[in-house]
């Protein structure tokens, strides 16, 4: 497909659009950026709910979103695209599709935007000035409360000016309450995976406890995907550099926080089997990057939520912690993986060297 059908067949979505008088609260942005196909999407409000305490005095005023999403196929590998998905410069926007070969790249790590949207809206505008990314990934906690249909809207508003521009690669967390909202506005599944070059990237869900609403599912659910994580590790060795993302670290620099993920340290032997490059994580309100048995561990949840203080760093493994906000800008050239971790001043916090 090239670019011309494209914009034919998303015109031909902004004039339904228009029809309908649908309100654009969200987008456009794209996910699943394959070599050969992406979805490009974007979220409008169709009415609203009323709601409140007394029958007599519905007194909160509920956004009603739904996702709108056009799938484009056949696209050319390690290619840039543009589109128009809604009228108006605000429908434009562009992506780039995965090469299926050896590349040079660069990526975007950040989590944990879900309050302070002042601040989240710095972080994404330090990305903009300081990162020109191929896509995002981003380690959960987008909102607050991702049932909550109203701070999608403000989620989106921050991030418009990067979305449009690149591809994103979300992960849950708690705070999505695994709620069918983020599943709508996002196309995503639990757990996935995807090539860009020659690296791999595996996503999971690493919020058990909102993962189903018994003891027995929530345990069959994480068997399930431990499964999964390791079918999909086992193969990726062609891979040059393998990443996983979830939400939840396996360690943490955070005092009340050490110890309790044990479903995640869980994991850590086979990180270290099928040689993870590297562990990309949020949930924790700061930055932490750690190295064990040849394994990264990086903890970037400096996306606006409230900052957690780092009192105590594990012994013998801890590279880098401070308390700040922060995000990851990591350069693949060839056999390398530069790893920098940026506060939304520029100011560098740390650089690492992943691979060879």
């Amino acid at each position: 497909m090239n670019k011309i059908l494209i914009a034919l067949l998303l015109s031909a979505a902004a004039r339904t659009l228009s029809a309908q008088a649908e309100q654009v609260v969200g987008g456009p942005y794209v996910v699943q950026a394959g070599p050969r196909a992406a979805t490009v999407m974007w979220v409008v409000e169709t009415g609203k709910a009323a709601v409140g305490l007394d029958p007599g005095r519905l007194d909160k005023a509920v956004p009603i979103l739904r996702s709108r999403q056009i799938v484009l196929s056949g696209l050319k590998p390690g290619s840039t695209y543009y589109y128009q998905s809604f009228a108006g410069e605000a429908g434009k926007g562009s992506f780039k599709t995965a090469p299926t070969t050896a590349a040079n790249f660069e990526f975007v790590v950040y989590g944990d935007t879900r309050t302070r949207h002042d601040v989240h809206r710095t972080v994404i505008e330090g990305v903009l000035k300081y990162a020109n990314p191929d896509f995002i990934v981003h380690t959960g906690d987008l909102v607050e409360d991702g049932a909550d249909a109203s701070l999608w809207p403000i989620f989106f508003n921050a991030e418009r000016e990067l979305l449009r521009k690149t591809a994103f690669y979300p992960t849950p967390g708690n705070h999505e309450r695994n709620a069918g909202e983020y599943y709508d506005l996002m196309s995503a599944k639990p757990y996935y995976s995807f090539d860009w070059g020659q690296a791999h990237f595996s996503l999971i869900d690493s919020d058990l406890p909102n993962a189903a609403p018994t003891e027995f599912e929530r345990e069959a659910f994480w068997r399930e995907q431990t499964q999964w994580l390791e079918n999909d590790l086992k193969n990726s060795q062609n891979a040059a550099f393998r990443f996983v993302a979830a939400h939840h670290p396996p360690m943490t620099a955070v005092t009340r926080r050490q110890g309790q993920n044990p479903h995640m340290t869980a994991l850590e032997p086979l990180f270290e089997k099928y040689k993870v490059t590297a562990g990309l994580f949020g949930h924790d309100h700061n930055y932490q990057h750690y190295l064990v048995r040849g394994v990264h561990y990086f903890i970037t949840g400096g996306g606006g939520a409230p900052l957690y203080d780092v009192d105590t760093p594990p012994a013998g493994i801890t590279q880098k912690v401070e308390s700040t906000e922060n995000f990851l800008v990591v350069r693949v050239v060839g056999g390398k993986a530069i790893v920098q971790a940026i506060k939304p001043t520029g100011e560098k916090i740390e650089s690492a060297q992943l691979g060879q």
